[in-house]
């Protein structure tokens, strides 16, 4: 369990920083602002990644640093350095302050409550040998091409990181984490009769290599990129038009995140450039729809025991039967449109400031089997991966790749198509649900999410869904 006094040893004992002139220091850099926090980070990360027997890259780095952060009204001071001393503090400290300069606000609350530790705190880089690690990467060449004559080409990469943060708040406040993470993929290569596709796999979590060591892991992993690329060599050319789509459980909840969770952050909708803004308690969603941003489950790739200005994470329902009850707060966005902080407010490090952001975002299951939703339709595409898409948060249209599909004839899959896009609009998407499927999962633990140049760990889900009149992109003649 991660607790102050973990982050303690590191930051006062080790580094050497006193507490209390920090607090001194950030009292007086925050004095007339309405909030802000000094917010320390030590971060080990480390890759590796073996293509076709051969280690190609191997990479181990530390990184550590302060972020210094003064709000008055709208306006934001923000300061950062790589150098953890007082001193270095103390004049960011200065220049902050002078978004405060004129005022005599107070320092909003710091955040309540408390979270029980979501993840271990031990360090996954220390606990496993460089020499085991290259070895599982080995041992998921061979047994890829062991398992079929086509394949052509392993590439497998292990990542893993142990993050450290500390956050101070005026009035000696302290909040503070200990995060592992770690990311196992998997991506083959086969060819038959000169036609090559691929597929890939990954798994993780806020967890350590113990997992993903695992033969039962790594061995899935390969069987389900293998499953993949195999399944893409008997595909035809997609289909194109206006159809009825089938979107499959787990990893194709990245559309939801995309296309509709970002829409649902309370930045955007402060500044009313959501599709969303000002829709709080109207229907925006078929009856059945609930949608949740969770960051209290264990062990999962986008969960928090704190967020990053020290607020406890927690699960919030965003759309409740299809109705639109509420956004992701981060602490400035919350106050500045009279609500409370949902514990979103996240950074990608110590040098960027904090700002709404998803963590675990996911639909609930409903009341159909999945059977019943595909018996359902006469003619029609279901989707159970995603690749790349494009998103206009602003309007909510949205272009995603298909990277596994099937045709739906009759109630029934057929053949496997590529080249498959799906096109729409999120907001308007909500409205076209029309059965809910019982059996939502959660993704494998492998999303990341982009924003304003900030990349943080994510995790995504929903059960089976039915969309009604959605257009598809394909080659099809």
């Amino acid at each position: 369990m991660s607790t102050i006094s973990d982050t303690d040893e590191l930051f006062f004992n080790r580094i050497g920083l006193d507490r209390r002139r920090l607090d001194a220091i950030v009292g007086e850099a925050l004095s007339g602002a309405d909030d802000g926090e000094l917010f320390l980070e030590y971060r080990q990360s480390e890759s590796m990644v073996l293509d076709d027997g051969c280690l190609k890259s191997a990479a181990f780095d530390t990184s550590q640093g302060f972020g210094l952060r003064a709000v008055a009204g709208e306006a934001t001071g923000y300061a950062h350095a790589t150098d953890l001393t007082e001193e270095a503090i103390r004049r960011a400290g200065e220049a902050v302050a002078a978004v405060c300069r004129g005022r005599s606000g107070v320092v909003s609350l710091p955040p309540v409550g408390t979270n029980r530790s979501l993840y271990t705190a031990d360090n996954p880089l220390a606990l496993v040998p460089f020499e085991t690690k290259t070895r599982l990467l080995a041992d998921i060449d061979a047994y890829a091409r062991g398992k079929d004559g086509r394949v052509r080409q392993v590439i497998a990469s292990l990542a893993g990181e142990w993050q450290a943060v500390h956050v101070q708040r005026s009035g000696g406040e302290h909040a503070a984490d200990i995060r592992p993470l770690v990311r196992l993929n998997v991506s083959v290569v086969v060819e038959q009769d000169g036609r090559k596709e691929t597929g890939s796999h990954g798994t993780g979590g806020r967890i350590t290599y113990e997992h993903l060591l695992e033969e039962a892991t790594w061995r899935g992993a390969v069987d389900e990129a293998l499953r993949q690329a195999l399944v893409n060599l008997q595909s035809v050319p997609a289909p194109a038009g206006e159809m009825t789509v089938v979107l499959g459980p787990g990893w194709p909840g990245i559309l939801l995140h995309e296309a509709i969770g970002h829409g649902l952050e309370g930045d955007f909708n402060r500044k009313k450039t959501s599709a969303f803004a000002g829709l709080v308690g109207q229907r925006v969603a078929s009856a059945g729809v609930t949608v949740v941003d969770d960051g209290t489950i264990s062990d999962r790739r986008g969960s928090l025991t704190i967020d990053d200005e020290g607020t406890p994470s927690q699960s919030t329902v965003l759309i409740e039967d299809g109705i639109l009850v509420g956004f992701m707060q981060d602490r400035m966005n919350a106050r500045l449109m009279g609500g409370s902080s949902t514990g979103n407010g996240r950074r990608q490090s110590f040098a960027h400031r904090p700002m709404p952001r998803m963590t675990n975002t996911y639909m609930l299951s409903g009341a159909h089997a999945p059977e019943e939703i595909l018996r359902s339709v006469r003619k029609g595409l279901y989707a159970t991966s995603f690749g790349g898409g494009q998103v206009d948060i602003t309007s909510g249209k949205f272009v995603f790749s298909c990277t596994e599909a099937y045709r739906i004839e009759d109630g029934r899959l057929g053949a496997p198509v590529k080249g498959a896009t799906l096109i729409g609009n999120g907001p308007d998407v909500l409205t076209r649900v029309g059965m809910v499927g019982n059996d939502m999962a959660l993704d494998p633990g492998i999303g990341t999410c982009g924003k304003d140049g900030q990349g943080v760990p994510v995790g995504v889900g929903q059960p089976t869904l039915l969309i009604e009149n959605l257009t598809v992109g394909g080659t099809a003649l």
